[in-house]
């Protein structure tokens, strides 16, 4: 008798518990990362241009005034390249947009946002290609006259686009500043 009491209690209290409350599922649980803030430091070198980089980085110059810069925490690197122009403006931006155009097999989307300062003379363009493509960031600026440099952000992992997404919009947050910043050092008065 004492067993039939003790399961029917059990069973009522189940049936009483359930009643008032409503059933939800949890939420997506997202990976949250912190990245520090991000301070910057100009760096003066040999070549025709001066650009400005994250405390978080380093930058390793090659004797052509291409460029490395390290973010050894994110295991990515930006590749800059300078290309001197010399009546080819043209032909060296269509080299330029050509890498980013490789990756349209891959790629789901392709962004491309122009960048103007008359003031400073810098014309460009950051282009986002998102999806599972081994450079997620294209940039390139100009002065449209005697400079052209350009880059591409590369990780050291497989291109998981989900994963290093947050670390994407954390670089980009640099090349924007980076391009904002560039002084050529080379221009012709007008």
């Amino acid at each position: 008798m004492k067993i039939k009491i003790i399961v029917l209690l059990s069973i009522l209290t189940l049936c009483i518990s359930c009643v008032d409350g409503e059933v939800l599922p949890k939420p997506k649980a997202f990976l949250r990362l912190n990245y520090p803030e991000a301070t910057y430091q100009k760096v003066i070198s040999d070549c025709p241009y001066t650009i400005q980089i994250s405390q978080n980085s380093n930058i390793e110059f090659q004797n052509n005034c291409w460029a490395k810069i390290h973010y050894p925490n994110l295991k990515a690197t930006i590749h800059l390249t300078y290309r001197e122009v010399d009546n080819n403006l043209e032909d060296v931006l269509k080299e330029v947009e050509k890498l980013t155009f490789e990756h349209t097999i891959k790629a789901d989307v392709i962004n491309a946002r122009p960048f103007v300062d008359y003031q400073k003379k810098i014309f460009g363009k950051i282009i986002n290609v998102e999806g599972y493509v081994a450079s997620n960031i294209q940039f390139h600026a100009t002065d449209s006259v005697n400079n052209v440099l350009f880059g591409a952000l590369y990780f050291e992992v497989k291109p998981n686009y989900d994963s290093i997404f947050p670390a994407i919009k954390y670089i980009e947050i640099d090349i924007k500043n980076l391009m904002e910043n560039i002084e050529w050092k080379n221009q012709s008065i007008e």
